[in-house]
């Protein structure tokens, strides 16, 4: 379509991409009007490009190819009718679209270390100012990173690439006539990261080890492809490979092993850009062959005719591999030869013994089975006879101890109630300790006796008593209790229960709590005491002590209070305990101090701030410089990781105010900027011009001020500068006043206003809405004054 003004319709305004058709139409009252075309105040005659037409009432000025000479304010003066409009040519920035989609649809693929160029042609009205943007972050020169620029094209430079480097990168292009921004991805491929450790230990024997990991936590843009392992002996130099897992595999069993002997292990990521540095594991030390311990002896469950059912206990030492059975043997009751009671072990700790003869007394025991072979047999059982089983004696009634003493515990009992056929024969009487499963046989008591002493004990010893009735049918069902000696408790030395819940070293952010609870022991009760730095703990610090724990609490963490804290356990035999630990304090850091500005060389900018507060205790913190170049300007980074106080710019263009900003960094975040307040500039430096002394005075040479080259309107976007400029002659040399809507602008600092020998120039910094309206610039001198008027209009992003 066509842009199109109707200029009694009161549409003033025609805005035109440059190269393509305008028209601007005027409708007159009468058909004989003969209507006049004026541009920028001059008659329009003839022009490049420019047809004039008349079809009855409507006179028309066609434009087919708009170019920048074709851009100014039109008036039509006909009859009764006289109106006036603007044509704005915008020239907008472009790209080739062939490039464009090539740049916007595929990632640009570096790998790392090598050398990436982006370099983008560009066309459009001058001057356009281009930006590299990276996560909203404006590019700027650093060591490895450097952004150029001509007037037709901009280049972005990064010397050796990293993975830091990935990411969507946005540029800029802008003009007064509009912005082109272009997204592209770039992609850097790489090793991988070693895999993410600690190397695990998930079984370690004589036979085998299995290591696990997990994998790396950047595979370098690549995804991982297998994992190496290898193996080194302790003691030696060399390296061996154990073998390679695929990516979906993150744990290794070897059997490559000899018993009691230490390695250690290193697995490497491997994708298709080679391998990884390697994770390696600490010593690892395989375990020596042994056979089980001995069982204790079974017991007896039932009895009938021909069976006898037995049950035990795996034994308390299994050796060095997992029990696979157990061997069964059985005896006779007063000779000598075990016979094997089945062929293959016993998998189950519970079996029914057969084809045994009725009225015979048998003993059974069994031994445990592992890789390493079989295993110390138990103790026999208890002799059982081969018959049907006859009514239980019962249990005997109201067991309890009845004294005790430091060495001793005595228990009472009543008789158990009378079962027909099953006359009370006897007690036996059995004990084990709290740490054992296995009973020991104290005594055995005749049937008139109901009380027994069980002697000696340790002072305040815990044990288990049981108690079971005799008789012609066998043993009853055992009675338990659980007993006390009574004597005082004996003296323990403090000692600290040190656990993987106590760190050695803890890092704290300012503000939160200092929590640490310490377990101990000892008898009597130890006297705790905390230290900081080897003196007392602050005022602010609460200990509490109870129940074998003491415990430290800080509620709101200061810097002061990092150093090492200790705790000491004592009493009155001398003896005493420690265990010391760090304790770090970090926080986002302080602001930077004040910023200073030199020019120690021309045309750079050395920047020196004082250091900040964070600095005495933060060893990681380091500094980032940026600038911009106004008030309303884009910050961009100038330096980053600097840790010194004291950066140098180079790249300053004269005329042009700067202004500076300094933010500390550290692993938690950027403190507050440090900024400056007023604009830095180095002024230009005016060429010499002399003028020779006229050698004939005899005629006036003042001449009034006149404007042999106008302003011209503009169109620019919200963000962009605006230049404006003009021409003016006189004598004397005219004085120059720029006005904004009749304001004066001499003293705004938004405005940077320049007469060079008559060409004079207004620049809109970071122009936004509120620049919109007219401007003039004042030309006066003694003889007399001139003005010209240009419109700026604003159209948004």
């Amino acid at each position: 379509s066509v842009p199109r003004c109707y200029l009694n319709k009161q549409l003033a305004t025609v805005r035109v991409l440059k190269g393509d058709p305008a028209e601007l139409s005027c409708t007159v009252s009468k058909d004989n009007v003969t209507g006049t075309w004026f541009k920028d105040g001059l008659k329009l005659t003839s022009m490049d490009g420019v047809v004039f037409e008349k079809k009855g009432l409507a006179h028309k000025l066609i434009i087919n190819k708009a170019e920048d000479i074709h851009a100014g304010k039109y008036r039509f003066e006909g009859g009764d009718v006289k109106t006036e409009a603007s044509i704005f040519v915008e020239d907008p920035p472009q790209v080739d679209k062939v490039l464009l989609k090539n740049l916007t649809s595929v990632p640009v693929v570096a790998k790392a270390g090598e050398g990436v160029k982006l370099r983008i042609p560009f066309e459009g009205r001058g001057p356009i100012r281009a930006a590299w943007l990276k996560d909203r972050m404006e590019l700027g020169d650093d060591i490895r990173i450097r952004v150029d620029k001509t007037d037709t094209c901009t280049t972005l430079s990064i010397s050796s690439c990293d993975r830091r480097d990935c990411g969507d990168y946005k540029v800029r292009l802008k003009n007064d006539s509009g912005v082109l921004e272009i997204n592209l991805k770039l992609m850097v491929i790489d090793k991988p990261q070693p895999p993410a450790g600690p190397i695990k230990i998930v079984e370690s024997s004589a036979d085998n080890i299995t290591i696990q990991w997990k994998p790396p936590k950047d595979d370098g843009g690549k995804p991982v492809q297998r994992y190496l392992v290898e193996r080194q002996q302790v003691g030696r130099n060399e390296w061996e490979t154990l073998g390679e897992t695929p990516r979906s595999c993150t744990s290794f069993t070897t059997n490559k092993v000899e018993e009691e002997m230490s390695y250690y292990f290193r697995v490497r990521a491997m994708n298709a850009e080679g391998m990884s540095d390697a994770l390696e594991s600490g010593e690892v030390k395989t375990a020596g062959k042994a056979s089980p311990g001995a069982p204790d002896p079974p017991e007896i469950i039932s009895a009938s005719r021909d069976s006898i059912t037995i049950s035990w206990k795996a034994p308390g030492k299994t050796g060095t591999s997992q029990i696979m059975g157990y061997i069964v043997q059985k005896r006779k009751k007063g000779t000598v030869t075990w016979l094997p009671v089945t062929s293959v072990p016993v998998k189950d700790k519970k079996l029914k013994v057969t084809s045994l003869k009725k009225g015979v007394l048998y003993e059974f025991r069994v031994a445990a089975v592992n890789a390493a072979g079989t295993g110390q047999p138990s103790d026999p059982s208890e002799p059982a006879f081969a018959q049907d089983p006859t009514k239980s004696p019962g249990q005997v009634q109201d067991l309890k101890v009845s004294s005790s003493d430091s060495t001793s515990v005595t228990l009472t009992w009543n008789k158990p109630e009378v079962q027909d056929g099953n006359d009370v024969k006897g007690y036996e009487v059995e004990m084990r300790s709290c740490n054992s499963l296995s009973w020991t046989k104290c005594f055995t008591l005749p049937a008139e006796s109901t009380s027994c002493r069980v002697q000696g004990l340790q002072a305040r010893e815990k044990l288990f008593l049981r108690v079971r009735v005799l008789s012609d049918s066998g043993p009853g069902e055992a009675l338990e209790l659980e007993a006390c000696a009574g004597a005082a408790a004996p003296v323990v030395s403090p000692r600290l229960l040190i656990d993987d819940t106590v760190k050695s070293f803890l890092v704290i952010r300012a503000g939160n709590p200092i929590q640490v609870k310490i377990p101990f022991e000892g008898s009597p009760e130890p006297v705790v005491t905390w230290l900081k730095d080897g003196l007392s703990l602050p005022s602010r610090a609460a200990v509490s002590t109870e129940d074998g724990s003491t415990q430290l609490l800080l509620r709101a963490a200061e810097f002061s209070d990092s150093g090492t804290y200790t705790v000491e356990l004592g009493h009155g035999l001398g003896k005493r305990e420690t265990f010391s630990f760090q304790v770090q304090i970090t926080d986002i850091p302080q602001p930077p101090g004040a910023i200073r500005l030199e020019e120690n060389v021309p045309n750079t900018v050395t920047v020196t701030w004082d250091p900040s507060a964070s600095e005495q205790w933060e060893k990681n913190l380091y500094y980032t410089v940026l600038k911009r170049e106004s008030q309303k300007g884009l910050w961009q980074v100038l330096g980053d990781l600097i840790y010194n106080n004291k950066f140098t710019f180079t790249r300053v263009v004269p005329g042009r105010d700067y202004y500076f900003r300094v933010v500390a960094k550290n692993d938690l975040g950027a403190s507050d900027p440090s900024e400056t307040v007023e604009p830095w500039r180095i002024w230009k430096k005016k060429a010499e011009f002399q003028v020779k002394a006229q050698k004939y005075r005899g005629v006036n040479q003042n001449q009034p001020p006149r404007f042999l080259v106008p302003l011209k309107s503009h169109v620019v976007v919200t963000g962009s500068e605006c230049h404006m400029s003009c021409a003016v002659g006189g004598h004397p040399p005219p004085k120059i006043t720029w006005y904004k809507d009749s304001r004066d602008l001499s003293r705004d600092p938004n405005y940077f206003c320049t007469n060079d020998f008559g060409v004079c120039s207004l620049v809109v910094l970071w122009v936004t809405k509120q620049d919109e309206g007219e401007y003039m610039v004042e030309a006066s001198n003694e003889v007399g004054r001139a003005f010209s008027k240009a419109f700026l209009a604003i159209k948004g992003n």
